[in-house]
């Protein structure tokens, strides 16, 4: 008897766990999502970088996960990283949606469609069409989840970071899809010709054009209605340079944009909510502080 009420109580908390946040289908059926190309692609989950991460990803969601406690009125859509060929949902998502959750805001975590010749018509336009889609659809559940519709922004990691930073700067007619605020934490800013090379190999599956080149010198795009930003990067990491925030906050600031800059001696990439050993896990209660003071 005993043991079956201690396997009653771990489903109870269990089923609990699973009722805390509530996943959302971006599009309603194969037909009705842009770009797409059939395909026999099957999502998979594993281990990489010391993390479990999601390949293959044709079917994108978004994860909402309720403010927890006194609820601030804000959320925030985070967006993985894993440069476009693999989606960091724990670490860069999951992880970071409860943290920010036990604040008070209300967090959602997009689970992207990766950009992939074999399922899609126009790779390049997929990530972005999925971003788009799901600040529209966060916004229309604000009621349901106690927020402002003008304190809804992005938080972005890594590529994650970038596809955050296109949204904030790319115009778009629909004004529901633009963000209040941007967070960019280790992101990609500048057109170095490394970023390029990676834009045309994992994004675009070719070579530029004149117009995309333009179009893709970010830093070139911020203007004095470019979206507030807080910043955070590690001067140790090797896999976007340190420069890639600086540059941007320099362009943000000379516009008058309103932008908060963190940067740690060390924490390499892909540090996420941070470590305790290298001071990291500072940034998450400075980014609460900041939309607080700054009323976002």
């Amino acid at each position: 008897m005993l043991f079956r009420i201690i396997i009653f109580i771990f489903l109870f908390n269990g089923a609990n766990c699973l009722c805390a946040q509530q996943i959302y289908d971006l599009w309603s059926t194969e037909i009705n999502t842009p770009y797409y190309k059939k395909n026999t692609l099957k999502e998979y989950e594993k281990e990489v970088w010391g993390t479990r991460c999601l390949f293959d990803v044709t079917k994108p969601t978004l994860t909402v996960f309720k403010a927890k406690g006194v609820n601030l009125g804000k959320a925030v859509i985070i967006i993985p990283g894993g440069g476009y060929g693999l989606v960091a949902i724990h670490h860069e998502g999951y992880a970071v949606a409860k943290q920010l959750a036990a604040n008070g805001i209300t967090a959602a975590v997009l689970k992207y469609r990766l950009p992939n010749p074999i399922s899609a018509t126009i790779p390049n336009k997929v990530p972005l069409s999925d971003l788009r889609k799901a600040i529209r659809m966060f916004r229309s559940m604000a009621n349901d989840y106690g927020f402002a519709i003008d304190k809804l922004g992005l938080m972005g990691f890594s590529a994650g970071s970038h596809l955050a930073t296109v949204a904030a700067l790319w115009r778009t007619e629909t004004k529901e899809e633009v963000p209040n605020y941007t967070a960019q934490i280790y992101g990609v800013t500048n057109l170095s010709q490394e970023n390029m090379q990676w834009l045309e190999e994992s994004l675009y599956f070719r070579k530029l054009t004149n117009s995309e080149i333009k179009e893709n010198t970010l830093l070139d795009m911020v203007s004095k209605d470019t979206p507030p930003s807080f910043l955070v990067h590690a001067y140790d990491d090797k896999v976007c340079s340190v420069e890639e925030t600086t540059e941007y906050a320099k362009k943000l600031a000379a516009h008058g944009v309103l932008v908060e800059t963190h940067l740690f001696p060390k924490g390499g990439h892909g540090f996420g909510i941070g470590r305790k050993k290298d001071g990291t896990e500072q940034w998450l209660p400075l980014f609460v502080n900041w939309l607080q003071v700054n009323n976002l």
